[in-house]
């Protein structure tokens, strides 16, 4: 359990640090260009994953976050009764990452997203440290569960 809590405090520590810096140093609209495939812009997102469900203003604060926070006691109560070690690392990026996104809503009333990703015209919408923690979470769990599948 103590791994997992030390997972969950891992992103929420780094997750809020790259805003905090991402905040103070970068003007919204403005991009700071990394190659040709990368730029740190400075994106408000009210809404979730590429932006859905954003314009419910306050109210989708509410239940955005209420959803995310009961999906984070799920993901406690399981990661409490599991004895796999990297799922238990696993399941405290995705509770780390989903806190940040949070703390954001409940601090800004949106989430700050800033790694920008494209190829020539085709952008990936703009994420964060905490997208990617759940996503490195979710990865691990779905290719446990598809490599340590016991069949029989």
């Amino acid at each position: 359990m103590l791994l997992g809590i030390a997972a969950i405090l891992v992103a929420i520590l780094a997750d809020q640090f790259s805003k905090w810096w991402i905040i103070g140093h970068l003007v919204a609209g403005s991009a700071l260009a990394f190659g040709d495939f990368f730029n740190v812009v400075k994106v408000w997102n009210s809404g979730v994953s590429f932006s859905m469900f954003s314009n419910h203003g306050k109210l989708g604060v509410v239940v955005l976050s209420l959803v995310a926070m009961t999906v984070c006691l799920f993901l406690l109560r399981w990661m409490w009764r599991e004895t796999n070690r990297l799922k238990i690392v696993a399941l405290g990026l995705i509770i780390g990452g989903a806190v940040g996104n949070v703390i954001d809503r409940v601090r800004y009333g949106a989430v700050l997203d800033f790694l920008d990703f494209h190829f020539k015209q085709y952008h990936w919408p703009a994420f964060n440290m905490a997208d990617t923690f759940i996503c490195i979470g979710a990865c691990i769990l779905i290719f446990l569960e598809i490599f340590n599948h016991k069949k029989g």
